[in-house]
């Protein structure tokens, strides 16, 4: 499928290796012929996108991507993925716009994250935008900061009992979600967190321990492929803990969409396809 008429999206850092970038765009212009799909949005996701990468990091792209419109009407619906196998340290999977926008409107966070990405390897800005408009709009943001706090206790009984000693890189497997449902609390009329860990912890009220401490392991964590082990320091446990506490009652949230939503949703997702797909020419049969 050729390009849309919408502006293009390309966030590369200038340190990304050549090579890498040039693989990346290789297997995301065979998903498109081969699957006959239109990419509406390509970023990197996980440490490098984070701003926590190591050198040996993984490169993790995530895209969202519609179909042709006759795929849509079919009897037989096409899987609403595409998963690629993990090929050294190459990771492309991507979820199709309609799971993406029921996820989203659910509280699910990982496409507000993509959609935040520093790092995009391709995309449709008129297809970014509305699609963060429609998350603005009709998120269910006390189902976001469920996700966040779900995820991040699930992280701390997993790697950080308190006697425990662990990989220190996993610190920010819990402190990125702590961090996250303070910038809800503080940013009570904002649904989208920042995805990119320094611009994320920078706008909040932060203990200065748990700054130089986060920074400390940032830093190293840039020039070397391993941290070592350690407990978890203190200020972090402290913090981690009383922001998830503070969160507690968020156990169960209704996740039912309104008639708006839903109608929002519906119209977006309808001229999405007709816009990428439909004028984008004939379609491959």
């Amino acid at each position: 499928m050729q390009a849309s008429a919408s502006a293009k999206l390309r966030s590369i850092p200038a340190t990304f290796e050549p090579t890498k970038l040039a693989e990346v765009d290789r297997r995301l212009d065979a998903i498109e012929a081969l699957d006959k799909v239109a990419i509406g949005l390509a970023i990197e996701s996980g440490s490098r996108a984070w701003g926590f990468p190591s050198p040996d990091s993984d490169y993790d792209c995530r895209f969202i991507f519609v179909r042709r419109p006759e795929d849509y009407l079919s009897p037989w619906p096409k899987r609403d993925v595409i998963e690629t196998p993990l090929v050294d340290d190459m990771d492309l999977n991507g979820w199709e716009l309609g799971k993406a926008l029921k996820l989203m409107l659910k509280g699910n966070a990982v496409v507000l994250e993509w959609l935040m990405s520093p790092i995009t390897y391709r995309g449709d800005a008129t297809f970014r935008d509305e699609l963060a408009d429609l998350a603005r709009r009709h998120a269910n943001r006390p189902a976001i900061a469920r996700h966040y706090l779900h995820l991040g206790i699930r992280q701390r009984q997993t790697y950080f009992a308190d006697d425990k000693q662990v990989a220190l890189k996993k610190v920010f497997y819990a402190l990125r979600p702590a961090v996250a449902l303070r910038w809800l609390a503080e940013h009570p009329q904002a649904v989208i967190p920042p995805m990119h860990f320094q611009t994320l912890i920078g706008d909040c009220d932060i203990p200065t321990e748990v700054l130089a401490i986060a920074e400390a392991l940032v830093a190293r964590k840039a020039i070397t492929n391993e941290l070592g082990t350690g407990l978890l320091p203190p200020p972090i446990r402290e913090f981690i803990d009383k922001e998830f506490a503070r969160q507690a009652d968020l156990g169960r949230v209704p996740t039912v969409l309104s008639a708006a939503a839903r109608l929002d949703a519906e119209a977006f997702f309808r001229s999405t396809i007709d816009r990428l797909a439909r004028q984008s020419g004939p379609t491959k049969a």
